[in-house]
């Protein structure tokens, strides 16, 4: 099954091992050191540098718009002191804007009602003081200026108009006019949103009015008055709005701070979350790590792993901010998520400690613990890890930042469970090593010891726990856990229901299907008003932006860079050709809104040649003519034409175009793409810029960005997956479902409203590494598996990791859904696409997997063919699928009694952990386990081992030889179904029984009984070893010739020694000290046995021997270390027998399938494993 790379399982085991052996030695320095560096991390906050500009944050590090920018800046500089033009900015600047619309049910703004509370909030805002550094002003003291005067909004000037309009003697015309009062030239696309016109162009009605304030901002002490400025604008206006100062309209208002505010509210928003979420996740813990068992429940080990967690994150923001990485908003989603992650290595370790046997040292416990954990832990953390650092090279500082502190949060997180919770773990080890109370703290019974002295029920329900250490298998202080039961017989039936497998596939395909349709309605772009709360004055604004000014929204600057003749007509036919094709496409409006300069200057030359008798053939005339006539100071047009130093040439020019009926994001894009690629295939050297192209740029990388992320980490996720569990079919299912659960994720996302953008992009790369932790260890714990039937292999596999997929989807959900009470879009998109992922996880590991590795994985055929009959019967994976698919002939034969895994401790479980170094048939449940025992083998041993113990109550009385009766029905119970193995490469060989060859429940009944009989009549003669082996070659000759159920003729050559011929053979002898279960036994039977005469009748020695069939059919076991065994056989002590010592019994635990051997007489030293091997 493996592809033989498993040293990292196998090094991580060890070296887990160790470690938890030294945290168990001492705790205290485990504890104490991460508090310590916890406390001195935290003092990095004093170095916090919190960023919330927009632009820096969610804007391409490198995006093109950036460099149009720049190149606009180096010949174009704002200067909002003297001559400012709000049609050619380059950066947002520091600026107030309203969109007003009428509350009173006439949607006509043109009225004198509405223009006199207009003309009242324009003298509110342009009145009101602000105060910055012991400088008092007002707006028209730090206005922007044009040629000395202020920025204003002249369509106010048309309340000079407004009698003549309203009795109709005065027609509105668009797009612009003169006033006849005041001679402004109203340009009304600026101003007027929604307008309804007439085939003429004639204004019908105005929805909507925007007015604009800016202000200076070239300096830094201007910037911060400016800034100042906003917030008195912001204040007054809320104030004036909210007090219902205006009776005929409504306002709404932004500000160049407005998303800054809204970043900062949004980081306020979740602050309040942080303890709710705290103590959710305390009191899940708690619940779900509490038993039934009062010692062996661990409730406050459930609160130290959120502890855990809590101080990892605060150590690892710290060390970042002493790092110097800037600190934002969307960070403070992250310890949600750490703590998510933190419980789940809480669950992971706690299942550890579960499956070691309670009876073992603390010491020895943690190392096992911590060596089972190794894998879990460490895979699920390396693939968030991973998934992090691959956002961390993202071109959006936002995703940096966040995936850096991430990745420090993650790694500080893993560090501090496998030190600071795992020695919070030793701690409890030592007091239910001691029977305490897991709260109160005092020494209590165990179930069974206060049943049996008949406490009261308050006592049994509250206080008894722990095990008897004279009894640590009793199954009354080892229950099976009543969820694991659900999925192991419920869950898993309905799987395995051919019918239902054909439902969870169709549900599967429709899954995909929606993904699909979702993916191509993926709207791409972070839009503004989802970076402000849904309760945000900021929403109303953009709301009334979208409905009526997305007929001309931006005013595109086209920059020629690079001297140029312009006198040259052929330079004038490519300026012009450049302009016509960006006017002619669909995103730019007509030439009516086109300020291009050489334009208006060549017709006004054409138009007044006569009059000017101007030349402009060679460069220098056409420079003076220019400069002349048409770009004097007063003229916007002179903002357009760089010349040199010595103004001898125009080395750069510009021209404006108007884009319109720009509808959405994708829009957006695509007018961007398409504008640019027209100036780049001009033979100019062309660009066009808007300011808000910086943020545009987003478009076109986060969609390549994302998947790019998203395939390079599926492939490092397959790829580690691979090298931690080492099996390529394994890996291959993973990458399967990581891609399965993107593409869910990306498509539901979209139909869940989340755009992709840099705020998704961060969740897309997160759930790449929250996509493996479920799958991987549900399909690795089915490859796994030595079941023969698939139908077995889904039980087995939801029996061990179905709670703990529970647990762990619910730990995640829990610890983020404060994110949904936050009313960001930020946290909210964090909420919805995590719970997405967690989802889709949770369902491919419980449904789709178990079914899908049913019908394609190990054992297939069986399921297709209808032979999946659903036994547990095991197999070896190196069978050939000829020999899975025919039913075994010997039913019955006495098998070897312990066989296992080789492993670096002896034998291998899940993962590579150690599963049968401390316990016979004891299987890894993988990851999450909380059960009360997690071990399905030893619930069905405990209760196999109660009923022997009823059966010898009742026969007490009848019969008296009850050692000797138990040795030799726990023997015959070591017999089951025989597997074969073919090949060196096989895991589990085919043993030969101890006769050596394979025989059946009949042929063996037969040959109990003729010994029976030879039992009596060696008795009758006055010895029962006397004739032994003539009458046992006599029996070898009856049955030399008896063929098995294959046919083949059955060869006993060679001295048999059966385990009841040997038995009887030998004499009891003293016992050495025993340990665990065995040695108050053996101390009993040595006292009990008496010599054997066969006084049991055959009919019911017959009627136990089908009981022992019956019950080894029903709960066949596989045995623990075949090397040993094999290493074992040559140093049996009948090797070394003298032919005159005296036989002695081997005896079998009542609790292990094994034959304990004493040492000899008197001897201190452990009983060793008897096998039962055939001699040679």
């Amino acid at each position: 099954m493996t592809c033989g790379i498993s040293c990292v399982d196998k090094t991580l085991n060890k070296s887990f091992y160790h470690l938890g052996i030294c945290i168990a030695k001492h705790p205290g320095y485990f504890i104490i050191i991460p508090v310590l560096l916890t406390l001195l991390c935290m003092t990095g906050y004093q170095q916090l540098k919190y960023q919330i500009d927009p632009e820096y944050l969610f804007s391409p590090i490198a995006g093109e718009g950036k460099t149009e920018r720049a190149i606009v800046e180096q010949y174009f500089k704002v200067n909002y002191t003297h001559r400012f033009n709000v049609g050619r900015i380059t950066r947002p600047g520091r600026f107030g804007r309203v969109i007003v619309i009428t509350k009173d049910g006439d949607e006509n703004m043109i009225r004198r009602e509405v223009f006199q509370e207009l003309r009242q909030l324009d003298n509110l805002i342009q009145n009101a003081t602000t105060t910055y550094d012991g400088d008092t002003y007002t707006y028209k003291d730090n206005c922007a200026r044009w040629e000395g005067e202020c920025f204003e909004n002249d369509i106010l000037n048309l309340d000079a108009l407004m009698d003549d309009i309203e009795a109709g003697q005065l027609n509105l015309t668009f797009p612009f006019m003169f006033n006849p009062v005041t001679w402004d030239a109203h340009l009304f696309p600026v101003f007027f949103g929604g307008t309804k016109l007439t085939e003429d162009n004639h204004v019908i009605s105005v929805p909507a009015i925007q007015l604009v304030y800016f202000v200076t901002a070239d300096t830094k002490r201007q910037d911060a008055k400016g800034a100042e400025w906003e917030e008195t604008f912001l204040r007054v206006v809320g104030n004036a709005e909210d007090s219902g100062l205006f009776k005929h309209i409504s306002v709404s208002y932004f500000a160049s701070r407005t998303l800054d505010h809204e970043l900062e509210k949004n980081t306020k928003t979740v602050v309040p979350y942080f303890s709710s979420t705290f103590l959710l996740m305390g009191l899940f813990s708690i619940i779900t790590c509490m038993m039934g068992d009062a010692v062996r429940s661990k409730p406050f080990l459930g609160l130290m792993g959120n502890v855990s967690a809590i101080m990892a994150t605060l150590a690892a923001f710290g060390l970042a901010m002493y790092c110097g990485i800037e600190f934002i908003g969307i960070n403070l989603a992250a310890p949600f998520l750490m703590i998510g992650i933190g419980i789940d290595d809480t669950f992971v370790m706690l299942a550890g400690w579960r499956r070691t046997k309670a009876k073992m040292p603390v010491a020895e416990r943690m190392g096992l613990m911590m060596s089972e954990a190794a894998v879990s832990i460490t895979i699920t953390s390396v693939t968030d890890f991973i998934s992090f650092l691959i956002g961390i090279i993202s071109p959006f500082r936002s995703v940096r930042i966040f995936c850096t502190y991430s990745v420090f949060a993650v790694c500080f997180t893993f560090l501090w469970h496998i030190t600071f919770f795992a020695a919070c773990m030793a701690i409890s080890g030592y007091r239910e090593r001691k029977n305490l109370h897991s709260i109160f703290g005092c020494r209590v019974q165990p179930m069974s010891v206060a049943i049996k002295e008949k406490r009261n029920f308050l006592y049994k329900a509250i206080m008894a726990g722990g095990i008897d250490h004279n009894d640590p298998d009793n199954p009354i202080d080892n229950k099976d856990h009543m969820l694991m039961a659900f999925f192991k017989d419920k869950l898993a039936a309905v799987i395995n229901n051919k019918w239902c497998k054909a439902i969870i596939i169709l549900a599967f395909a429709s899954y995909l299907v929606g993904a699909c349709y979702g993916i191509t309605q993926i709207k791409e772009g972070l839009e503004r008003r989802k970076l402000s709360r849904e309760d945000s004055y900021s929403v109303e604004f953009f709301d009334r932006e979208d409905d009526y000014y997305r007929e001309f929204p931006y005013r595109m600057q086209v920059i020629i860079a690079g001297p140029l003749n312009y006198s040259d007509p052929v330079v004038q036919e490519q300026v012009e050709n450049l302009t016509s094709t960006l006017e002619h496409t669909s995103y730019v409006t007509s030439r009516r809104y086109t300020e291009s300069w050489l334009r208006s200057f060549l017709s006004f030359l054409e138009r007044n040649n006569e009059l000017l008798n101007v030349t402009i053939d060679d460069e220098q005339n056409f420079i003076e003519a220019v400069k002349e006539h048409w770009l004097f100071p007063g003229n916007p047009f002179s903002l357009d034409v760089r010349f040199n130093d010595d103004e001898t040439q125009i080395i750069a020019s510009r021209f404006l175009i108007q884009a319109v009926n720009i509808t959405d994001t994708n829009h957006e894009k695509e007018m961007v793409r398409d504008l640019r690629q027209i100036c780049k295939d001009s033979p100019l050297n062309a660009s066009i810029f808007h300011p808000y192209f910086v943020f545009f740029d987003q478009f076109e990388l986060v969609r390549p960005v994302s998947l790019q992320a998203m395939v390079i980490g599926a492939i490092i996720m397959m790829i580690i997956s691979f090298v931690f569990i080492p099996n390529i079919l394994c890996s291959l299912w993973v990458a399967f479902s990581v891609i399965s659960i993107e593409l869910g994720v990306a498509g539901y996302m979209a139909l869940w409203d989340v755009n992709l953008d840099s705020i998704s992009m961060i969740n897309l790369i997160m759930c790449i590494g929250f996509s493996v932790d479920f799958t991987a260890h549900i399909c690795y714990t089915y490859m796994s598996s030595k079941k023969r039937s698939p139908k077995a292999r889904v039980r087995e596999a939801l029996h061990s990791l179905g709670l703990p997929i529970v647990q762990g989807s619910s730990s995640t959900i829990l610890g983020i859904v404060a994110l949904l009470l936050a009313q960001s879009y930020i946290f909210l998109v964090f909420f919805k696409m995590v719970f997405l992922v967690i989802f889709f996880g949770a369902m491919h590991g419980l449904f789709l997997l178990p079914v899908l590795l049913s019908l394609f994985g190990p054992g297939s055929c069986l399921t297709w063919t209808g032979k999946d009959d659903g036994s547990d019967a095991e197999v070896d994976d190196s069978v050939d699928e000829r020999q899975l698919e025919k039913p075994f002939s010997q039913s019955y034969y006495m098998q070897y009694p312990t066989m296992g895994i080789n492993g670096p401790y002896c034998s291998k479980g899940f993962l590579g952990a150690p599963y049968k170094a401390y316990g016979v048939d004891e299987k890894d449940l993988g990851l999450g386990t909380s059960g009360e025992d997690s071990s399905e083998s030893s619930s069905s041993r405990s209760q196999r081992r109660q009923q022997q113990q009823v059966a010898a109550t009742e026969e007490e009385v009848e019969v008296r030889e009850t050692p000797r009766r138990r040795y030799e029905e726990g023997w015959r119970r070591s017999s089951y179904q025989n597997i074969y193995g073919q090949g060196s490469a096989a895991q589990f060989q085919a043993q030969p029984d101890l006769y050596g060859q394979q025989v059946s429940a009949a042929e063996w009944r037969q040959r109990l009984d003729t010994h029976e009989q030879q039992q009596r009549q060696r008795q009758r003669r006055g010895g029962p070893y006397d004739n032994y082996h003539q009458d046992m070659d006599m029996e070898m000759d009856m049955q030399r010739a008896r063929r098995n159920s294959h046919g083949d003729i059955i060869d006993l050559h060679g001295t048999p020694n059966s385990s009841m011929d040997e038995r009887l053979r030998r004499q009891p002898e003293p016992f050495g000290a025993g340990s665990g279960d065995d040695s108050s036994y053996r101390h009993h039977l040595a006292k009990a046995m008496p010599p054997p005469t066969g006084g049991v009748p055959p009919a019911k020695r017959y009627h136990r021997r089908r009981s022992s069939e019956d019950s080894t059919n029903r709960h066949q076991r596989w045995p623990a270390n075949i090397e040993e065994r094999r290493a074992r056989r040559t140093h049996s002590p009948a090797h070394n027998r003298p032919e005159t010592a005296t036989p002695s019994y081997a005896y079998r635990s009542s609790s292990h399938h094994n034959l304990y051997q004493p040492n000899g007489k008197g001897s201190k030293h452990p009983p060793t494993y008897q096998y039962g091997d055939y001699y040679q």
